[in-house]
């Protein structure tokens, strides 16, 4: 990436590049993307590419549109290097954040979507992406009269969701919450009839529904990670206690949320302290 955006936009000068993160990698979050996206607007910018957005006194600022779109070209790019054939997808939510919809190879970022508390659970269980894909490919081949309503329903819900989730800003009702927490139940069915499921999810899916909460797998499946919707009127006793029983299945739980903003450049000033830490040592 580096050579390539020298060679198109001038030489980028000499540059240490630091790179932490807090995603486990090969866990289906996007770490891989969230890097190809951070790395290509820092070489964009450092060669003049696109702006340095960041005016004196703010902490954090972002790019317009038309920047934004070049990061995610060239962060594509890097998806393509590290996995072959990507989608897009992961590259495009790194660079605008919130939700996006994703049919037939289009990506539409949604413009309102509320932020939503999840429970992100790693289950640690390896998977290959590639064996998953062919194995669901495989399935529909060989039942293309059963498969291929499944799939319309699963689409069906990513509709609806989507419908709700643009509802709910402006409307911001409890109501809401339910329908969502369906919309988990009858995806993560689906997807074990689609043959992408595994025995640590179902798992997951029973100990957080002891503890009335709804979970679906997200990434490939055959493991990996699955999220669990956490209503605003979760009682905070009920969270910990889903934490504490997955944690002794020898699952990794963080609470997190859906729907932040993408690709931003910090000021020093907006920097905690461990990062500065490591700025200062490089």
């Amino acid at each position: 990436m580096c050579l390539a955006i020298s060679a198109k936009y001038g030489d980028v000068p000499s540059v240490n590049i630091l790179v932490w993160s807090e995603l486990p990698t090969g866990a289906g979050l996007g770490s891989s993307a969230a890097y190809a996206v951070c790395l290509a607007a820092a070489l964009l910018m450092v060669c003049g590419a696109i702006s340095c957005p960041l005016q004196e006194g703010e902490s954090t600022a972002r790019w317009t549109e038309e920047e934004l779109t070049l990061i995610n070209s060239w962060a594509f790019q890097g998806e393509r290097v590290i996995h072959g054939n990507p989608s897009g997808v992961d590259n495009a939510v790194g660079t605008w954040g919130g939700a996006l919809r994703y049919q037939a190879g289009k990506i539409t970022p949604l413009k309102r979507v509320p932020t939503l508390r999840i429970l992100l659970t790693n289950t640690k269980v390896p998977r290959s992406t590639k064996v998953l894909v062919a194995g669901v490919k495989e399935k529909i081949l060989k039942f293309p009269a059963i498969m291929n309503p499944v799939l319309d329903s699963i689409d069906a819900i990513s509709q609806e969701c989507q419908s709700v989730l643009e509802e709910m800003p402006a409307n911001p009702s409890p109501e809401y919450y339910p329908v969502l927490e369906e919309f988990f139940d009858i995806n993560q069915h689906h997807l074990n009839v689609l043959g992408v499921g595994h025995p640590s999810l179902d798992r997951l899916c029973q100990v957080t529904a002891s503890h009335g909460l709804h979970s679906k797998l997200t990434g490939a499946g055959g493991g990996g990670c699955a999220i669990t919707l956490l209503p605003p009127d979760t009682s905070p006793l009920a969270v910990e206690a889903a934490k504490q029983d997955l944690c002794a299945c020898g699952f990794e739980c963080w609470e997190t949320k859906i729907g932040a903003p993408g690709v931003t450049l910090h000021s020093l000033s907006s920097l905690n302290t461990q990062v500065l830490h490591m700025l200062s040592h490089n």
